[in-house]
């Protein structure tokens, strides 16, 4: 089938495109600018793209054209699609007809964490040997992609309840022939297309109404709204919950409690229990950060485990998941100023995240700088939910209104009066008319020590990226289209490339034409040792401290995601390692065998070659 895509550059546009091409279909597309990470997963998967909208982009003989629902019927290919009878359906429609009827979707609901959730579940049902296939609106860190067409009988996808398209409104989640959902939470948003909570709970109640006999709604018991509606809905339920302090275990199916791990040296590492009907199951651990993660973690083992994946993999699964990109993602360092983007954009989503990562980084200034880009953030309906939401930040910087024009003015959010309201309540609140002033005032006043929380539901003007390199020399995570550039520079300088992709971590210096100019890599062997490989300088930067930049990064990189020892395999540079880094001598028989078998050790290793380890100290 010939299928073309309106808007293709959206999150779930983009993966649904992705996946029908994996599929065998022919697929094309089109939308404005298209930026990554959704422009990279389009052309990896040879996509082919059409910049701007045209009726022109459909000369090439589409039998179906799918429209977003940011389209309306006057969209210029809506129009020409029309014009030529073309048949047009939306992207849950397609994915409907196409995909679902013959696997058995989970379909991840709820007002917050359903992109984080439908991530770990994927990654559990992958480490549990499922092979599922998934579609999520954002791209997981260790899937690498927002879609993937699996072998399995499981379709893990995320379910919005916003509208499908101007010529169906009612919402997406609908079409999803749902046999697992899951319900995360339930709040009022969408302001613009649903006037009240009662709206709202209309639409997951036709959701949870689709669930058969046979299936199962796996709820979060501690949510008051989400728990209540399925309690009245009559559907088979499975109730999970994260414990409050002095909550005994036993009153849900699933259950967590939070514990201080042993030997704990941060805040960076969460330690908790899991409850199974009231008995311990074990001991578990994870460096993403939140009570609403582990309660979103919590969501994916009640499912994995309700689709047979054993315990033992779902608790080495915990520690491996990385997060997804746009979710507390640390985008670089520079200057000794971290920045951290995130998508929040619902004033819960905001101080939760605002609290999570003032907790992983108690010392210093937070600095959030917040864009109001959502239909719900643009409007004053959640005023004083925003005003209270920035309460753990040292310091906010409000963007301009995006797309104010597009929201009523009587209802349309004034960021000037928000920001008096935040500073009436101890917090330093600006609202900023551009983002080139913004950016301007974080990077004049961040010092180091200091941590930058990005948060916008869109591209911000490009600020985090804009941000670091306004610093100068950011050590970044390098992208998947990067890597070719660090393998370039490792070739050249007589080192073995990146192996198992993947599963490594690879921070990289550009130079401002955004050449890779430094890298270092770090491959997570275990929860609790690693692989420091790669750590190369170009010869025209020699001298210049990167070498040292680099690797005091991904060392501390290591300890916050919980690894206790560190090695690395060296033919010179001893005196550096010992008396810069804190690494000392190791005998190659010493070390752990996740280490010695893992490829990028190999690739290192050979004659003459010396084993070196650094150990963390605990407290």
């Amino acid at each position: 089938m010939k299928i073309h895509f309106i808007a293709v550059g959206g999150t779930g546009m983009g993966a649904l495109a992705c996946m029908m091409k994996a599929a065998g279909h022919d697929v094309r597309g089109s939308d404005g600018p298209i930026y990554p990470p959704m422009s990279s997963q389009l052309e990896r998967a040879g996509v082919q793209t059409f910049e701007g909208f045209a009726a022109e982009n459909l000369d090439w003989g589409p039998e179906v054209v799918v429209v977003g629902n940011v389209c309306s019927k006057e969209h210029v290919e809506v129009l020409a699609a029309r014009g030529a009878g073309l048949r047009l359906e939306s992207f849950p429609s397609l994915l409907e007809e196409t995909l679902l009827s013959e696997r058995t979707p989970i379909v991840v609901s709820g007002t917050h964490g359903k992109t984080t959730t439908t991530s770990m579940v994927a990654w559990m049902l992958l480490q549990g040997r499922l092979s599922p296939s998934w579609l999520v609106g954002g791209v997981p860190r260790n899937l690498g992609r927002a879609s993937h067409l699996g072998e399995g009988e499981h379709f893990v996808i995320e379910g919005d309840e916003y509208d499908t398209a101007f010529f169906d409104k009612k919402s997406k989640f609908l079409h999803y022939r749902p046999q697992i959902v899951i319900l995360t939470s339930l709040e009022f948003d969408h302001a613009d297309i649903f006037a009240n909570m009662e709206e709202i709970r209309a639409a997951f109640r036709e959701l949870l109404a689709l669930v058969p006999d046979d299936g199962i709604v796996i709820v979060n018991a501690a949510d008051v709204e989400a728990d209540a509606l399925v309690r009245g809905s009559g559907r088979p339920a499975y109730r999970y919950q994260l414990l409050s302090e002095g909550q005994p275990p036993g009153e849900a199916d699933l259950e967590a409690k939070m514990v201080q791990g042993n030997g704990q040296r941060s805040a960076s590492i969460s330690h908790f229990e899991v409850y199974e009907q009231g008995a311990l199951v074990g001991n578990f651990q994870t460096a993403t950060l939140g009570a609403y993660n582990i309660s979103n973690l919590l969501a994916s083992m009640a499912t994995a485990r309700h689709v047979g994946v054993p315990w033992e993999t779902v608790q080495a699964a915990v520690p491996r998941f990385r997060g997804v990109k746009r979710r507390q993602e640390l985008m670089g360092i520079a200057q000794g100023v971290r920045v951290i983007e995130d998508f929040a954009h619902h004033p819960t989503a905001v101080s939760m995240t605002v609290e999570a990562i003032r907790r992983r980084y108690p010392d210093k200034s937070l600095r959030v700088a917040f864009e109001p880009r959502s239909a719900t953030s643009r409007r004053t309906v959640l005023f004083e939910d925003f005003v209270r939401a920035f309460d753990a930040a040292s310091a906010v910087y409000l963007g301009p209104l995006h797309a104010p024009e597009k929201i009523p003015e009587a209802d349309r959010l004034d960021t000037g009066v928000l920001a008096e309201a935040i500073s009436g309540r101890g917090v330093t609140a600006r609202s900023y008319g551009d983002v080139e002033g913004l950016m301007g005032a974080l990077i004049e006043q961040s010092v180091p020590g200091d941590t930058i929380l990005v948060l916008s539901c869109g591209a911000f003007g490009g600020l985090c990226r804009r941000v670091l390199h306004g610093l100068g020399d950011p050590v970044t995570f390098a992208s998947p289209e990067e890597i070719p550039a660090v393998e370039k520079l490792l070739t050249a300088h007589d080192f073995p490339r990146v192996r198992e992709v993947m599963e490594v971590e690879t921070l990289v210096i550009q130079s401002e034409d955004e050449r890779v100019i430094g890298s270092v890599s770090l491959h997570q062997t275990s929860p609790t040792e690693a692989l420091l490989f790669g750590l190369c300088v170009d010869s025209s930067r020699r001298g210049q401290g990167l070498g040292w930049v680099l690797a005091d990064s991904v060392l501390r990189r290591a300890r916050r995601i919980g690894v206790e020892r560190v090695y690395l395999v060296t033919d010179d540079g001893t005196d550096f390692l010992v008396s810069r880094l804190g690494f000392s001598m190791v005998d190659q028989k010493e070390l752990p065998e996740s280490v010695r078998e893992c490829a990028n050790f190999k690739a290192r290793w050979g004659p003459g070659s010396m084993c070196m380890r650094q150990e963390f100290p605990k407290g």
